[in-house]
């Protein structure tokens, strides 16, 4: 219980920080100097949230944050199957409250209009930041979620340096944000879509919650393909090795 309640709050860090970078801090019109953080501010907000949830609660839980990750490391046989479910289901609630503390606190300047207000949706088409289209969105959640759990089955492996598997994870998804925001608003992750997607048609904005199914399918594709191609570059017996970090006895 303690691990699913570490996914809980590590999902709700992620998705507070990371979204609310995006939905609070990034436009530079909203500060009286005209500047914001912009793009560059976005990814590593995202990449600080999962890097200091890793030395927070990887003790506890794994630090996950993310169904696609623990259906990845599920696949390459670091995980347990019996907590898969339960990590999945704390992921997505801690990132849908996450998301209604956002929501208040965007709504809560004199300015805030609930039609015109962003929530930090993942979407393609008209939808996307750039435009792209549903198969653009698709092949670059695939490629994307599949280099990020490539790399954090390699940096948790038992003959990574000790230590450094925060920084390794965390920089990685700050490098994923610098390319993939225009595309899909990057989501690598199906709880951060969700929460958002779920409390956008709250307010009456329900195209996300329609496109959602790709931000879950997408990622999921991406993890298990990482899980299969990691043991063809490390032994079969070094990449079976659960990783402290990971997995759980109980």
């Amino acid at each position: 219980m303690r691990s699913y309640i570490a996914e809980l709050i590590g999902a709700f860090w992620l998705v507070f920080c990371g979204c609310g970078s995006a939905l609070l801090a990034a436009n530079a019109h909203v500060f009286a100097d005209n500047v914001g953080i912009g793009l560059v501010g976005v990814s590593l907000a995202f990449g600080l949230s999962v890097l200091t949830m890793v030395y927070a609660i990887g003790p506890v839980s794994g630090a996950h944050l993310n169904p696609a990750v623990t259906i990845g490391l599920t696949v390459a046989g670091r995980f347990q199957n019996k907590h898969v479910v339960p990590y999945v289901v704390a992921q997505t609630i801690g990132a849908t409250a996450a998301s209604l503390v956002l929501s208040q606190i965007v709504m809560g300047t004199p300015t805030a209009d609930p039609a015109t207000a962003g929530f930090a949706t993942n979407g393609f088409n008209a939808l996307s930041p750039g435009h792209y289209s549903m198969l653009a969105a698709f092949l670059c959640e695939v490629v994307m979620t599949a280099f990020f759990v490539f790399v954090i089955l390699g940096a948790t492996h038992k003959r990574a340096p000790s230590g450094f598997a925060g920084i390794a994870i965390g920089l990685c998804l700050t490098l994923i944000h610098l390319v993939s925001i225009p595309v899909t608003g990057t989501s690598v992750n199906p709880a951060r879509s969700t929460g958002p997607a779920l409390v956008a048609a709250l307010f009456g904005h329900a195209d996300a919650l329609g496109q959602l199914w790709l931000f879950w399918l997408a990622p999921c594709v991406g993890a298990v393909l990482a899980a299969v191609i990691f043991p063809i570059v490390v032994s079969d017996e070094e990449a079976a090795a659960p990783a402290p970090s990971v997995a759980l006895e109980s």
